[in-house]
């Protein structure tokens, strides 16, 4: 390998380096959601940067590189949730107990955004987890801006109605 090659391998390794160092936690709470178990989304974060250094020079330079590795991740987790059934738990390190009602609800709500269609689901996650906007979501997604604002519109929607069949007295509080 010649000594310019080298150096444009060492700098990809520490853009990945510096993208993990930067966006670390939003990388591990998106993987904790997708696979529904801390230590699985802990391992598939480890994976997907791992896999990402291996695999640099595929890298082809089509969007952003952070974006890349969103999929990666993405993928990782999913693959790590499907492999094997998981007991969906805390997908928040250190939170605390809940009341049995509280924890009913917590639990039915990662069941409906478990059952939202993918494209919908990870939308919310690179949203809310990841705290990305709805450019890097449609670059990570491989979609338009425009899907992403529809994704996340749709499920909303789908997740408040189904939330207030559920909890209807809630509307009476606003």
């Amino acid at each position: 390998m010649k000594g310019s090659e080298r150096a444009k391998a060492g700098a990809e390794v520490d853009q990945i380096e510096e993208i993990y160092r930067c966006r670390g936690r939003a990388f591990e709470r998106v993987a904790i959601a997708i696979a529904a178990d801390e230590g699985l989304g802990l391992d598939a974060v480890s994976e997907a940067f791992a896999r990402a250094i291996k695999s640099r020079k595929a890298f082809r330079g089509e969007g952003s590189l952070e974006a890349w590795l969103w999929r990666i991740l993405i993928n990782e987790a999913k693959r790590r949730a499907t492999r094997r059934e998981v007991a969906i738990e805390n997908i928040e390190a250190g939170a605390a107990d809940h009341e049995p009602l509280e924890r009913t609800e917590r639990s039915f709500v990662r069941s409906r955004i478990a059952a939202l269609p993918e494209q919908q689901r990870n939308a919310l996650f690179l949203r809310y987890y990841a705290d990305l906007d709805y450019a890097a979501i449609a670059s990570t997604l491989g979609i338009a801006a425009g899907s992403v604002a529809a994704s996340l519109h749709a499920a909303h929607g789908r997740l408040a109605t189904e939330l207030e069949e559920v909890r209807p007295w809630k509307r009476s509080i606003k």
